[in-house]
């Protein structure tokens, strides 16, 4: 009786490089997610910065005419067109405007308390970026930064 000659295996089988490949692939698009992730993470921290750069802009142009800001002349509803002349409304006008240029549908709020000299300032914009449905519940929604301080 003769016995079977084994022979040595050299290389990888095919399923071998199959299953590297799935793995490689599946590693990938792992990567791929967390940089996307990364920069809709990155995007939304350079809009929040942009919103409180915005927010003391105004806060400054509102000490620098504290008489205006204490007549109401710098209050400003979401959606409004800042009415009236002179600075303040120029001051407004102008805010409006870089809330706009800014921030994707920017608009800003503006309450000053005449007793206290406490000015309210709140910005909103969009930053759903097309996410929908189950991944971002909050889209369609505005985000809001509101600053409070003493003029």
């Amino acid at each position: 009786m003769a016995s079977p000659v084994c022979r040595r295996q050299r290389g990888f089988s095919l399923v071998e490089v199959m299953v590297a490949l799935l793995v490689t692939a599946v590693g990938l698009l792992g990567l791929a997610s967390l940089q996307l992730t990364s920069l809709k993470i990155g995007h939304n921290a350079h809009l929040r910065g942009q919103a409180v750069q915005l927010a003391h802009e105004i806060v400054e142009r509102m000490r620098a005419n504290r008489e205006a800001a204490r007549d109401g002349r710098y209050d400003l509803a979401y959606g409004a067109t800042p009415a009236g002349t002179g600075v303040p409304a120029a001051d407004l006008q102008a805010w409006r405007q870089r809330l706009q240029a800014v921030l994707p549908q920017g608009d800003g709020r503006i309450e000053v308390d005449a007793a206290t000299m406490i000015a309210r300032i709140a910005i909103r914009w969009d930053d759903a970026r097309g996410d929908t449905g189950a991944e971002n519940p909050a889209a369609g929604q505005p985000l809001e930064f509101v600053v409070a301080t003493r003029l």
